[in-house]
């Protein structure tokens, strides 16, 4: 029932200690690791994550309704989508090391999947399940409120930071190019880099588990360099 790292370690980082330990660690067992093991009977997180989506969902909506008095519906959804897209959960994930505690069966292991946005997003929404299951709304609120809606501003930036960048470039009458420089890993767990070439010269480069996501991420860097 050990995770790779102690889960004692995740709790003292989130904050919050569960009453039901092996709700934890269902959260954090991917379907690979419990299909490697038998005769154990513990769930993968897909079932978690599909409650902890729909209860960040409420309280990410709470939130933006609650502090945005003056905003109309279309931007609401924009900004919850910009708050609890897979990059920006991702990001969220990384900044608890939530995938030194991910369960993996040793093939996607040791094909990087623990590096993914996609799962460490995955498993990142079925904590936030597994603590509203473990504690009730109120500590799960808090937990999103800690890790996802603090510094909302700065997560919506980096969702938008492509769209940003194209208005900054274009606002100084410049070129604005997206060049894929590298790629590595197995096809079903590549990693991407991408670099932003502004007047033909390099500004930034960034990895991803997606071309998209790379271009995200240089983006970002890039915008953090031109401000």
């Amino acid at each position: 029932m050990n995770s790779v790292y102690p889960i004692e370690k995740l709790e003292e980082r989130i904050g919050y200690v569960f009453e039901d330990k092996e709700l934890l660690l269902t959260a954090l067992t991917h379907s690979s690791f419990k299909n490697e093991l038998t005769g154990n009977d513990r769930d993968d997180y897909e079932r978690l994550e599909f409650l902890g989506d729909a209860v960040l969902e409420l309280v990410s909506s709470d939130y933006i309704f609650k502090n945005n008095p003056k905003m109309r519906e279309g931007e609401m959804t924009s900004l919850r989508a910009s708050l609890v897209c897979e990059p920006t959960l991702a990001g969220c994930a990384r900044e608890i090391g939530l995938s030194e505690h991910i369960l993996l069966g040793h093939g996607e292991d040791k094909h990087g999947s623990r590096n993914r946005d996609s799962i460490i997003s995955d498993v990142f929404e079925a904590l936030i399940g597994a603590i509203y299951l473990d504690s009730g709304i109120s500590e799960a609120k808090r937990f999103i409120e800690s890790f996802v809606l603090t510094d909302a501003g700065r997560r919506v930036m980096f969702h938008d930071s492509k769209t940003r960048l194209q208005n900054l470039i274009q606002g100084r009458m410049g070129t604005l190019e997206y060049r894929l420089i590298g790629e590595k890993g197995p096809e079903h767990a590549k990693v991407f880099t991408a670099a932003v070439y502004i007047d033909g010269r390099e500004v930034s480069r960034a990895d991803g588990s997606s071309k998209k996501g790379a271009e995200q991420k240089a983006a970002y860097e890039a915008l953090g360099k031109l401000k």
